[in-house]
């Protein structure tokens, strides 16, 4: 199963990289192929078509966090307790604990036999899996609170069919993409759980308890390219944040100029609802700013080095998580170019020095 899952999710990846990298081939040949990827990528003010064929309200992205937060906490409760119980990163007294606790009623048999069969190597990779999933937890949950509470999408904002899928998609493989080297060993310990409370009953079931520092103390023996990768993390986290504030914030004062514009010409009362006018808003202000001096698409350049800190954080092994970061970069990038035109397209005076997301390069 575990190979099966690796080559799966694997070959995903590559598969949703390499049309992207076909379309940005500068060749004339290709117009026709990057055009119509550039129709599905599109969404909100880059998705400038009347027609609503394929197209699902942009406020969708919500149903993305929602996804990936119901299933990054399953993946991440399911991993963080089989490897408490089963594979303990600590050394001896916790081992002895496990031991007596097993002679003595309050333990399951797995809990003791696999501590002793599984190597370190092993160990360290299935706590270093807890570790990145934690952090992928960290980012949909913020995500998820910038949908709902933060952004506020306009109601003719729309987005392609296969952009909406593939956001689906992303959120689903993503968190299977940190983890799956150990999810076999995961889903067994599930299934073993799940039917021993089925023949036992649950009032013949052990006491779940759970020593809060030794459920913590082993992400904290981690190695240093986990905590430089958090660092990393942490760095693009902070800086998305901030960039979607001043996003937000912009987006509100070109609403607010709109309606003061058309409080000076008196033409509110006579011309329809707020709902309607909201509709009708099409005015947008050149954002500045922390990243934005540098780029145009800064959310985009922070959710790269989000996911570059992710991929330190794994050691940087495992091919899987440099497809998936592959796929970011190349995804990102693409939509990005694409904003930047939009930009230059829109503004007559917008600043030259600023490219479209990596600074200094592209």
């Amino acid at each position: 199963m575990n190979l099966w899952l690796v080559g799966l999710l694997r070959a995903a990846w590559i598969a949703g990289t390499l049309p992207i990298l076909i379309a940005s081939v500068p060749s004339s040949r290709l117009c026709w192929f990057r055009d119509a990827l550039l129709g599905f990528a599109k969404r909100g003010k880059t998705l400038q078509s009347s027609s609503k064929r394929f197209t699902v309200p942009q406020r969708f992205f919500r149903h993305f966090y929602w996804v990936a937060v119901v299933w990054t906490t399953l993946l991440l409760g399911s991993t963080w307790m089989y490897a408490y119980y089963t594979v303990p990163l600590v050394s001896e007294p916790f081992l002895y604990s496990n031991m007596s606790s097993y002679l003595t009623g309050g333990s399951h048999i797995l809990s003791w036999s696999k501590s002793h069969s599984t190597s370190i190597k092993q160990r360290f990779m299935i706590w270093r899996s807890v570790f990145l999933l934690l952090l992928m937890e960290v980012q949909v949950l913020r995500r998820l609170v910038e949908t709902i509470y933060v952004f506020n999408y306009s109601p003719s904002a729309r987005m392609h069919i296969l952009g909406y899928l593939t956001g689906l998609f992303f959120y689903t493989a993503a968190p299977l993409s940190l983890s799956c080297n150990c999810i076999p060993e995961v889903y067994e310990f599930l299934v073993s759980e799940v039917a021993e409370f089925i023949v036992r009953g649950k009032n013949q079931m052990p006491a779940i308890e759970i020593h809060l520092w030794e459920f913590v103390n082993p992400l904290m023996k981690l190695g240093w390219c986990q905590w430089i990768g958090a660092a990393i993390f942490c760095w693009g986290w902070i800086h998305q944040q901030r960039c979607h504030s001043i996003l937000v914030s912009f987006t509100i004062s070109a609403i607010s100029f709109f309606f003061s514009s058309l409080y000076v010409e008196n033409r509110f009362s006579s011309q329809g609802s707020l709902r309607d006018y909201m509709e009708q808003v099409d005015e947008y202000i050149i954002p500045h700013g922390d990243w934005f001096e540098s780029v145009s698409s800064p959310h985009y350049l922070a959710e790269i080095v989000i996911y570059a800190g992710v991929v330190v954080a794994s050691g940087g092994a495992d091919l899987t998580i440099w497809l998936l970061f592959a796929f970011v970069v190349a995804n990102l990038v693409f939509a990005a170019a694409e904003t930047h035109r939009w930009y230059l397209r829109k503004f007559d005076n917008y600043p030259s020095n600023r490219l479209a997301v990596i600074p200094f390069l592209y």
